[in-house]
C-alpha cells in the first residue's frame, strides 16, 4: 500500500509518496551517481536481467533492502516518479519479470524529462512484463503498478495492468492502490479497446473505461485505497495558493478521522501503522520534492511513519545527504533506517514517548527544511543538527524494554 500526490500550481511542481510496506522491512536511501560510458551489456534487475545502457543519470532513490529497483526518487534532471501497487485482472500469478520498482527506477536513470521517463517505462514493461513476488516475507504478493511521473514543466499518472497502460497529463492528481484513470486518458497501449476485448475484461459496449475494464474491488477495498487517495484529493483540493514544506508534510503525516489512535488504524489512513493479518503494511520512508530541474529540493525522513520521523533536507549535489544516505556497501543495520528503529517502535506503545519526540520534531524541522530556502544552505551544519536528534531519540528509546502487540512480534519476526 502506498500513496502518492502531484501538485502543480503557481509555477511549482510538488510531488510526494509515502512509502507503504511490510513491517520491519528495512529501506536505504541511496544516491546513485551519474553513468557515462559503461560497456556492460546487461544488468541484473530484481529478478531478470535486462539489457544495460551505457549512460545514466543520477539520482535519489529509495530503495527496499531487498529490491534493485526503488519506491520513489528523483533524478538529476529533477525528475519524480512513485510507483503504487494496484490488483487488477491481469496481474500475472506465477513467473518473474520487472517489479514496479525496477520499472521506476529504469525511468528514472534512463529519463531526463517526465515525458521520457514514461516512455522508458512503458517501452520495458510491453518487451519485459511485470510481475514476480512484491513482497519481503510474503512471496505470494503480487501486483500491477500505477506511476505518477513529474517534473518542473509537466506531469503524468501511467496506470498499468499487465503489458497494457494508459497515462494522462495531470496538474493535480492522487494516486493510490486502486486504478483512476476512466474514459479519458492522452496516451495508451497500441488498440487498448481491442486488446482488453480479446482478453475478456471488455464487452465492447460504451466508452471503454480503463478502470473498470482491468480493476478489481476486493482489495482495494480491504486497503482503504479510495479512502486514502480521497483524503489527498481533499488536501490537493483546499491547498492554499502558495504551498510549502509545512503543507506536504502535514498530508503525509493525515492519519484521517483515527488521530492518534495507532493501534486503531483501518487502511484508511495516509500516513499507515501495521498491526493486523488485515493490515500488515505500514509507512517506511516518505519522500517530498519541489522540482526544479537541477535545483531540485528533496525532504527525506529515512525512516518508517512520517508522524514519529523527522523530515530532513536534501538536493542533488555531493555536498547534501550526510547521516541520511546509504553509504555503497553498507549493511543494512548501518542505515539510518534501521538505527531508527528503536526509536520507531517505543513510539508505537509509549504515548508519553511520542509526545516528547513529537515536540522535539516539531521545534527542529522548520528550521531544518528553511535551509532548502537558502541560495547555498549549510549542509554540514544541517546534517549534525538532523543526527545530533536521531542519537538523541535512539539513546531515549533504550532507556527501557518495548513490548510491541502480539501480531508486531510474530509477524515481523522480532
Amino acid at each position: 500500500m502506498c500513496d502518492t500526490l502531484v501538485l502543480r500550481q503557481s509555477g511549482q511542481t510538488w510531488f510526494a509518496k509515502n512509502s507503504d510496506r511490510e513491517a520491519a522491512e528495512p529501506q536505504r536511501l541511496l544516491r546513485l551517481d551519474e553513468v557515462r560510458g559503461d560497456r556492460s551489456a546487461e544488468l541484473q534487475a530484481t529478478y531478470l536481467r535486462i539489457p544495460q545502457t551505457a549512460d545514466r543519470y543520477g539520482l535519489v532513490l529509495s530503495q527496499p533492502s531487498w529490491i534493485w529497483g526503488g519506491e520513489m526518487g528523483v533524478n538529476q534532471h529533477g525528475v519524480a516518479i512513485g510507483n503504487e501497487a494496484v490488483f487488477t485482472r491481469l496481474t500475472r500469478k506465477r513467473g518473474q519479470a520487472l517489479l514496479g520498482m525496477d520499472l521506476l527506477r529504469l525511468g528514472l536513470e534512463r529519463g531526463a524529462t517526465a515525458r521520457e521517463a514514461l516512455q522508458v517505462i512503458v517501452e520495458h514493461l510491453e518487451r519485459h512484463g511485470q510481475g514476480g513476488p512484491a513482497g519481503y516475507r510474503d512471496k505470494g504478493f503480487r501486483y500491477d503498478n500505477s506511476f505518477l511521473i513529474a517534473d518542473a514543466g509537466e506531469a503524468w499518472v501511467l496506470e498499468t495492468a499487465g503489458q497494457l497502460w494508459a497515462a494522462k497529463r495531470v496538474e493535480r492528481w492522487a494516486i493510490s492502490n486502486a486504478l483512476t484513470l476512466g474514459h479519458e486518458f492522452d496516451l495508451c497501449s497500441a488498440d487498448l479497446p481491442g486488446q482488453a476485448r480479446k482478453l475478456g475484461c471488455w464487452d465492447g459496449r460504451g466508452d471503454f473505461h480503463f478502470a473498470r475494464a482491468f480493476d478489481t474491488r476486493l482489495l482495494p477495498w480491504i486497503g482503504g485505497a479510495h479512502r486514502r487517495r480521497a483524503l489527498n484529493q481533499d488536501f490537493l483540493a483546499a491547498c492554499p495558493a502558495q504551498p510549502g514544506w509545512r503543507e506536504l508534510t502535514a498530508a503525509l503525516r493525515s492519519h484521517g478521522a483515527r488521530g492518534d489512535d495507532l493501534h486503531g488504524h483501518d487502511n484508511r489512513q495516509v500516513c499507515l501503522h501495521a498491526g493486523a493479518f488485515w493490515r500488515p503494511s505500514q509507512t517506511t520512508a516518505s519522500l517530498i520534492a519541489r522540482l526544479q530541474g537541477a535545483a531540485t529540493q528533496i525532504a527525506v525522513t529515512a525512516t518508517s511513519a512520517p508522524c514519529l520521523s523527522l523530515f530532513q533536507p536534501l538536493d542533488l549535489t555531493p555536498a547534501s545527504g550526510a547521516g541520511l544516505l546509504s553509504v555503497a556497501g553498507q549493511s543494512v543495520e548501518q542505515s539510518l533506517w534501521w538505527r531508527f528503529e528503536a526509536a520507531h517502535r517505543r513510539a508505537l506503545v509509549d504515548a508519553e514517548f511520542r509526545q516528547a519526540l513529537r515536540a522535539s520534531r516539531d521545534a527542529l524541522e522548520p528550521q531544518l527544511l528553511s535551509g532548502l530556502d537558502q541560495s547555498n544552505p549549510d549542509w554540514v551544519a544541517l546534517a549534525a543538527s538532523g543526527s545530533a536528534w536521531h542519537a538523541q531519540w535512539r539513546a531515549e528509546a533504550a532507556e527501557c524494554d518495548v513490548v510491541l502487540p502480539r501480531w508486531w512480534r510474530r509477524s515481523a519476526r522480532l
